[in-house]
């Protein structure tokens, strides 16, 4: 058995199989995503979802899915599988005998004599998705209908029926060409085989329902457009490729240019692998540089966690030069001293508190793993400058007190990574000395004098080096609990938060921590006492009365439960440097233990992926997005660790 692989008992059971979902995208903006039965249950699912150049760059959903008819003697048989308020047709799982993923996802079908297998290929670097369809066994002729259903909407909204609807369409090469809305790219949908008859039949579609949305509290019902259906026969041993994209192609090249692709691809066939191929579809390279997606459905590029996940995606292979070119991107997107942190164009926000320090932590990490140290003053001092003199003199929410010590301005009390909102007001509202910001505030000041130090500028070395010696007495002053250990989360005037979260481990885990030894060993105590859970570090301890141990229900009710007691699992890296701080090679066997162990995630939601969340009280069910760019990355991060250590005498 394959290491990504369903068999006939659990695949026909859909409350298992329709909450595994497969995810692929490209380095060009796209993806694909649905469940591993082909059914859709999200608004985010599609087989060709795309940036639309007219539209923003925003992406939109062209192609939501097909539906396959196996035709023998005049019986038809089909095999899709689509959910209606209250049932479910056609039922095509019923046909299903396995799936597996080891490269391509790959579904066999078996309807009375025919055995049919399916392959989903989506284009690496093109706005492509192709579908190979092989008749293994036949006793009679045989023939495939495909029939495509249509969307051509932005993925954060829903399809419905209107009159706006364009249903022209012209003939290209073994297919057509058509597009739904002015505005939009065409769609071209072709077939490899010269036998393809294509019957134009435009119709709607009513009331495909997605429980996913539902359950999220969101609108739930999609009104999809059918063009028409392709049909071909097809041979046993015989393939036939099925091709959508946004450009026309050559039939006669699309099996060459479909191996040509499957050559290319990592294997999923182990854990590790699996990891870096999930790493690997977070990079966005467009015409303004290169970007971290932070997660896939619906997430697009946010600025804090393109820094905290990029120095483990850059561990994958195929990687190159990607780690630098994200860094350079963001630097030239910078608006004074502050990164975009949400948003693109005219809607960019740049409001956080600590991106810019986390872009140092990247930068540090990034060069130490490059070989680039040497050069990281040369290329970034100015930047590293401005930000330490920016956040110094104060920005409009932050500001360097005369402690050294960072401070945030109690109008933005949502500004650091715990930023929920629900009804306007902050969920964690954390202001005034916030704990981790100010740990990587020092992080930062250590990193910059020491590449100013090498680079000889003895100038910035001079005037810096004075603040930096101060703030760990400073920080330990403001934070330290003396009665029971660890860190205050944050502390505005008399008031001290005795939150038990995991932003302490932050600050014990950098590089350059404002905390000496035996400090650090409590707060991993502390962490492992009340917040280590097998799948992340929970945001709260389950002994605060505001403690959510389930994240469900709608935006509100998860909102609420996101950063008081939700698991993420990127923090586990943190963790991981912090506990081999203390515990050196010895730690090994402790830290390995929880890396396996997300090894069972990977045919869990996001087959092949780590989610964005788990629940905080046990079984850890996964949540948020099926694929967070943090939560791969800091694993790739453990397991770099774990390696080096291994490899210390």
């Amino acid at each position: 058995m394959g290491f990504i692989k369903f068999d006939k008992t659990q695949l026909i059971n859909l409350e298992y199989s329709l909450g595994k979902e497969m995810l692929r995208s490209n380095r060009a903006g796209s993806f694909s995503c649905t469940t591993i039965i082909g059914c859709n249950t999200r608004k985010y699912h599609g087989l060709l979802i795309c940036p639309q150049p007219l539209l923003g760059n925003t992406r939109h959903v062209l192609l939501s899915k097909i539906d396959e008819t196996i035709i023998q003697r005049d019986a038809e048989f089909n095999i899709g599988l689509n959910r209606y308020p209250g049932v479910y047709n056609p039922k095509g799982h019923k046909y299903v005998r396995d799936f597996e993923a080891e490269i391509i996802p790959k579904i066999t079908f078996r309807v009375g004599g025919v055995v049919l297998t399916k392959e989903t290929l989506f284009v690496s670097k093109e706005q492509k998705v192709m579908i190979r369809y092989t008749l293994v066994e036949a006793q009679s002729p045989t023939t495939i209908r495909i029939k495509p259903f249509l969307a051509f909407r932005n993925i954060h909204e829903l399809s419905k029926k209107n009159i706006y609807l364009d249903t022209k369409y012209e003939a290209v090469a073994n297919g057509i060409k058509t597009r739904m809305y002015d505005g939009y790219s065409p769609l071209y949908m072709q077939v490899s085989k010269s036998k393809t008859e294509y019957v134009h039949s435009p119709d709607w579609y009513e009331d495909l329902e997605y429980f996913h949305e539902e359950r999220r509290g969101y609108e739930s019902r999609e009104d999809l457009y059918v063009p028409g259906f392709f049909e071909f026969p097809i041979k046993k041993g015989e393939s036939i490729i099925f091709y959508a994209g946004t450009e026309e192609v050559n039939p006669a090249m699309i099996s060459r240019s479909f191996n040509k692709e499957l050559k290319n691809r990592t294997p999923r066939n182990s854990y590790e692998n699996s990891l870096i191929n999930s790493a690997e579809q977070f990079f966005y390279k467009h015409k303004e540089g290169t970007d971290i997606i932070a997660g896939y459905p619906w997430y697009d590029r946010i600025g804090r966690f393109t820094f905290i996940s990029l120095p483990g995606l850059s561990l994958a292979r195929n990687i190159d030069k990607s780690c630098f070119e994200v860094i350079n991107t963001m630097v030239s997107q910078m608006k004074d001293s502050l990164f975009p942190e949400t948003g693109r164009g005219p809607e960019t926000s740049y409001q956080s508190a600590d991106t810019s320090l986390w872009f140092v932590w990247a930068l540090q990490q990034c060069s130490d793993q490059k070989k680039e140290n040497g050069n990281v003053w040369k290329n970034y001092g100015e930047v590293i400058k401005e930000i330490i003199e920016s956040f110094a003199a104060g920005n409009p929410w932050v500001k360097m007190h005369d402690n050294n010590l960072l401070h945030i301005d109690s109008s933005y009390p949502g500004i650091t990574w715990m930023n929920a909102v629900v009804n306007g007001k902050p969920v964690t509202p954390r202001f005034g000395y916030v704990v981790e910001v100010n740990a990587l505030w020092y992080n930062a000041l250590m990193f910059a004098i020491h590449s100013a130090s090498e680079a000889k500028d003895k100038k910035f070395v001079k005037k810096w080096s004075p603040v930096a010696e101060s703030v760990p007495e400073a920080f330990i002053d403001m934070f330290w609990k003396e009665e029971k250990g660890g860190l205050f989360d944050y502390v505005h005037g008399d008031y001290k938060d005795i939150s038990i979260r995991p932003n302490q481990i932050i600050a014990a885990s950098l590089p350059y921590s404002p905390l000496p030894e035996e400090k650090i060993k409590r707060i991993v105590d502390i962490v492992i006492k009340r917040l280590l859970t097998p799948r992340g570090l929970r945001t709260l301890s389950p002994e605060n009365p505001v403690y959510k141990g389930k994240y469900n229900g709608n935006e509100a009710e998860r909102d609420s439960a996101l950063h008081q007691g939700t698991v993420h699992p990127w923090l586990l890296g943190h963790f991981a440097e912090a506990y081999f701080k203390i515990y050196g090679k010895k730690g090994v066997e402790f830290i390995e233990k929880i890396y396996n162990d997300f090894q069972s995630d990977i045919t869990e939601d996001g087959v092949g992926t780590i989610s964005e969340l788990f629940e905080g009280d046990p079984p850890h069910s996964g949540r948020g997005a099926i694929s967070f760019a943090g939560s791969v990355a800091e694993l790739m991060r453990i397991k770099s660790m774990i390696e080096n250590m291994k490899k210390k005498k």
